[in-house]
């Protein structure tokens, strides 16, 4: 029996809809796939605008990047540390000291320490081998992000000191506790009052991204592997110094067998301003960093709570930033110096 030309229209509308169906679909699926990592073209380093200086640069000198000085300095210090002395009757070898050390570097929340007065150096220092300490200073910090030494952590302190003292022959002279705790408080609430860690989300308009195309984005502009999963740190100017920038994203999309199937819609660029020497001007690359991810991205810039930050709200963050480290640096607690680092850990 040979078909109508209604059942021959029939199908052909049918074909033409499903194959618009299986189109659509496939565009859908295209749409939505997770970029991927890209290969530049041979000489095209860099796709994003912004470019890290670098040392051989012939602009480096003009960009008023200075690199900041790690510290050499004694671990304890007056302004954020009770210290106790101790009296020797005569010089005592670093072995013996070591030896006699506590099996914690810590009091409760807060960190403990010895150090001697090196005989030749005459510098304080962490005790050493082979070398010989003629006074001792035990401490214990004042205040961290966990609050404020309390009276218990004062006592164990005193006894911490106290047994290390007898096993090396010192004696150790304790500053008066009410006066030392009274220092503590008054020092955590100016930490509290004067913290600042920022961060910027930036969120996908309308493709994912893939882990490999976010670490591809992350480091042309010279972000590095963090120490886990799911973290890559810009760092500093010089060893041994905290990240200027972290950048985090989904942990366990990160510990994927295969990082180009993963689809995350977001990630986070995080500043710990008081961590950061102020000569690293941090918010600013932090700030150039996001717009320049979110142009090449396609993502748009917000806080915590998805809200767009505008440029004039980023001029606010600036303009305050800078009163932050004018203030921390009349408190002698220059954003990024050993104390800052301590005190704001």
């Amino acid at each position: 029996m040979n078909m109508s030309q209604l059942q021959w229209g029939l199908i052909i509308t049918g074909a033409v809809v499903l194959l618009g169906v299986l189109a659509q679909n496939l565009w859908l699926a295209h749409r939505n796939r997770p970029r991927q990592p890209v290969s530049s073209p041979a000489g095209d380093e860099d796709m994003l605008e912004i470019r890290e200086p670098k040392l051989d640069d012939p602009a480096f000198e003009d960009t008023g990047f200075a690199l900041p000085v790690l510290e050499k300095k004694p671990a304890l210090d007056a302004l954020i540390d009770v210290i106790a002395l101790i009296l020797l009757e005569a010089p005592v070898a670093g072995e013996v000291l070591l030896a006699a050390m506590p099996p914690t570097r810590r009091v409760g929340s807060k960190p403990f320490t010895v150090e001697g007065l090196n005989e030749l150096s005459q510098r304080w220092e962490f005790p050493q081998a082979g070398q010989r300490y003629g006074q001792l200073q035990a401490g214990i910090q004042l205040a961290n992000r966990s609050g404020a030494l309390n009276d218990i952590e004062y006592s164990e302190f005193v006894i911490k000191t106290q047994t290390f003292c007898d096993a090396v022959g010192g004696t150790p002279d304790f500053p008066e506790m009410r006066q030392e705790i009274n220092r503590a408080r008054e020092l955590d609430q100016f930490a509290s009052d004067h913290d600042a860690q920022l961060g910027f989300v930036l969120r996908a308009r309308r493709a994912a991204w893939s882990i490999s195309y976010i670490q591809q984005m992350a480091a042309k502009l010279g972000f590095v592997p963090g120490a886990i999963a799911g973290r890559m740190v810009l760092p500093a100017g010089q060893p041994g110094l905290p990240p200027v920038l972290g950048l985090s994203f989904d942990a366990q999309a990160a510990l994927a067998e295969d990082p180009t199937q993963s689809a995350l819609r977001e990630l986070t660029l995080n500043l710990d301003v008081v961590q950061v020497d102020r000569s690293e001007h941090a918010f600013e690359r932090m700030r150039d960093i996001a717009t320049a991810l979110a142009g090449e991205m396609d993502a748009v810039v917000t806080d915590d709570d998805g809200v767009a930050v505008s440029a004039e709200a980023m001029d606010v963050i600036a303009s305050e930033l800078a009163q932050l480290y004018d203030t921390l640096a009349q408190r002698e607690l220059a954003a990024g110096s050993s104390l800052a680092r301590r005190l704001f850990s």
